[in-house]
C-alpha cells in the first residue's frame, strides 16, 4: 500500500478513478449534483483533507492533467468549424450576446464586491470568473489579484455552470440552441462547453465561440475598469 501511495502517478490515477466513478453514477441517477467533474473534485479534495495523498504531491502527479487543458481547449476549434456557416450566418448576435454577457459578469463581481465592502484585490482576483483558466489568471496577477483565488473562483463558475445550465435553460424556456451555446460558454466557458456538447452540436460550437469572444472582451473590459 506504502508503494501504492507513493508512486508518481498516484494522484493520475485516483483523479481518473474518481472520475470514472462519477460518471457510471451520474449515467445511473441522471441528477446534476452527481456531474463526473464535480464528484471527482469533492473525492480528491476529501482524500487531500484526510491525509491520504498530500496536496503538494497530488498537484506534482496530476500535472500530467494539467497540461492537457491547452489542447483539450483548442479541441473545441474542430466542432466550431463544423458549424462555420451558423457562425457566419447570427456573427452580430454572437458578438452582441457575448459583449453584453462580459459586461454582465464583470459588473456582477464589481457591484456584489463593493456592496458588502471586499477589498480590491479580491474583486480583481474575481473579474474573470467565467473566463477560462489561463486567461482568469492573466487577469487577475496584472490587475494586482490572487492567482489561485482567481483558479477557484472558475472552477466553481464553471461546476455550477455545467449543472444548472440545462435546468436554467428549461426555466426561461431557451428555445434556440444557438442562444443556449452562447448563454453557457459566456457564463461557464470550458467546463459548461462540454456540456453544451452533451446538449447538442450546435449548444457545444457557440459556447466554444463564446469562450474565445468572451475572454478577449473581458480583457480589454478589465484593462479600462482597472
Amino acid at each position: 500500500m506504502e508503494t501504492l501511495l507513493a508512486s508518481p502517478i498516484f494522484g493520475f490515477f485516483l483523479t481518473i478513478l474518481t472520475y470514472g466513478i462519477g460518471t457510471v453514477l451520474f449515467n445511473k441517477f441522471k441528477t446534476p449534483f452527481l456531474n463526473p467533474l464535480l464528484f471527482s473534485m469533492v473525492c480528491c479534495i476529501a482524500l487531500i483533507q484526510i491525509g491520504v495523498i498530500p496536496y503538494d504531491k497530488y498537484v506534482q502527479d496530476t500535472q500530467m492533467l494539467s497540461n492537457f487543458i491547452p489542447a483539450a481547449t483548442a479541441l473545441f476549434a474542430v466542432n466550431i468549424y463544423k458549424q462555420l456557416k451558423l457562425v457566419k450566418k447570427y456573427a452580430f448576435a454572437i458578438f452582441a450576446s457575448c459583449l453584453v454577457g462580459s459586461i454582465t459578469s464583470i459588473g456582477c463581481v464589481m457591484a456584489l464586491c463593493r456592496l458588502f465592502g471586499v477589498e480590491k484585490m479580491i474583486e480583481a482576483s474575481l473579474i474573470g470568473k467565467s473566463c477560462t483558466t489561463p486567461i482568469a489568471v492573466d487577469i487577475s496577477t496584472i490587475n494586482g489579484g490572487i492567482s489561485g483565488i482567481a483558479i477557484i473562483a472558475v472552477v466553481c463558475t464553471g461546476i455550477l455552470g455545467a449543472i444548472l445550465a440545462p435546468t436554467l435553460a428549461k426555466i426561461f424556456k431557451v428555445k434556440s440552441p444557438v442562444a443556449e451555446g452562447l448563454a453557457i460558454g459566456a457564463s461557464s466557458h470550458v467546463m459548461g462547453t462540454s456540456k453544451a456538447l452533451e446538449i447538442g452540436e450546435i449548444q457545444g460550437a457557440l459556447s466554444g465561440v463564446a469562450i474565445g469572444i468572451c475572454g478577449i472582451i473581458t480583457v480589454v473590459l478589465t484593462s479600462i475598469f482597472y
